[in-house]
């Protein structure tokens, strides 16, 4: 850092209690976070209230602290000991039995992340100001010498800003490119707006699954703050638990971190209960920031035809149109997105590791696969269901 730049102490807590949460705060939602409710205080500590993260879950807190010399908090990293590569999206269990089958250990590792959640954002957090990069420059050469000096073979950072990408690189970490799908607001004053944006056969499709799902007798509600009662959320963790248990064998989340996130942050959820005679079959949760709403969670305990289009995508795009939202992220992974108008983007992560010949083996396998990534981006938005110019 320059001459002129504060003296900076950097330590690790394990936990945010004692962390004040308009500290964290100042740095995690600094400008450029976009409000990003993940990267709060508030979500961190519900998951480790909740005890969604520990050593009991394989996801033990170990965040990284830059302070001032008067204790003021200047940034921060979210950071995690992992004993495993579960709820990641970004997948690295090639690399990780590749190391073990050379004779070395792979777990334990460095994972830089908002725990289960694929949601695009900052990863080194800093205070507004003058020593804001001398401060992220710090934490990104200390999470290296802590896995240098630990015996941990490599730290991950996933889902991190192109911004925060292209500063790991400068210091030496290995790049990986994947991929997303979001819909953008070209301000639509409504659905029909969105729908006379796409090309007639796909607008036709949109509306005929939108029709059956009113067919089916089904009503859906968008609930958010007060409206959602313990009810509520009784309903919705039946439903999480239901495609956890399906998708990923054991569900992250435990009951109490949704009566923690209703307690403490109501006002950014969007919960979406689809009922049939009053009865909650399926649902979606959502988290809105101040430009973005993000899709996270899905469920049903009862298979009607598109509901799972008609919770998760539909109702956000009417969500986000009707309170000004610029964008919707639905998360990792679904080609099927497209349709519904929600195109492929880039997302980011940075890798560090220890070993040098892993570490040329990983580079050589990124620097082909990154090429790889952008021309499937580049295919896939062939597929755009909006009408062309001649259309």
């Amino acid at each position: 850092m320059p001459d002129a730049s504060p003296t900076i102490g950097l330590r690790v807590v394990e936990s945010l209690a004692g962390i004040d949460e308009q500290e964290w705060d100042a740095c995690a939602l600094a400008p450029g976070a976009a409000g990003n409710p993940f990267l709060s205080h508030r979500f961190l500590k519900a998951l480790e209230d909740s005890k969604s993260v520990g050593r009991r879950t394989g996801w033990q807190p170990q965040y990284l602290l830059a302070e001032a010399e008067d204790g003021t908090l200047q940034g921060a990293v979210p950071l995690y000991v992992k004993g495993h590569s579960q709820g990641e999206y970004v997948f690295d269990h090639g690399w990780a039995q590749a190391l073990e089958r050379a004779g070395r250990r792979y777990y334990p590792k460095l994972q830089v992340a908002v725990p289960f959640t694929p949601v695009p954002g900052p990863r080194l957090f800093a205070r507004p100001g003058p020593y804001a990069d001398g401060v992220r420059d710090a934490l990104i050469d200390m999470m290296a010498k802590l896995a240098g000096d630990n015996g941990i073979s490599s730290v991950h950072a996933t889902f991190c800003t192109e911004a925060d990408w292209k500063r790991f690189g400068e210091h030496g970490w290995l790049l990986r490119l994947g991929r997303q799908y979001h819909w953008h607001n070209e301000g639509y004053r409504t659905f029909d707006d969105f729908l006379a944006a796409l090309a007639s056969r796909k607008r036709k499709a949109i509306r005929k699954e939108r029709e059956s799902v009113r067919r089916e007798g089904l009503s859906i509600r968008q609930l958010s703050g007060d409206d959602i009662k313990p009810a509520h959320w009784d309903a919705f963790f039946a439903f999480y638990m239901d495609t956890g248990g399906r998708k990923w064998g054991s569900p992250y989340l435990t009951r109490s971190f949704f009566d923690i996130l209703g307690d403490t942050m109501a006002d950014k959820v969007v919960l979406v209960l689809a009922e049939a005679d009053g009865r909650p079959v399926g649902g979606a949760l959502n988290l809105k920031g101040d430009d973005t709403l993000y899709g996270r969670y899905w469920g049903c305990l009862e298979s009607h035809a598109f509901l799972h289009f008609e919770a998760c995508y539909y109702q956000a795009i009417d969500y986000a149109i009707a309170h000004g939202l610029q964008r919707v992220e639905a998360g990792a992974q679904g080609d099927h997105k497209i349709q519904r108008g929600y195109l492929p983007v880039p997302t980011y992560s940075a890798h560090w590791i220890v070993d040098p010949g892993f570490r040329r083996a990983v580079d050589d396998f990124l620097g082909r696969e990154r090429p790889m990534v952008e021309q499937e981006i580049e295919g896939l938005m062939q597929y755009s269901p909006f009408r062309k110019e001649n259309e």
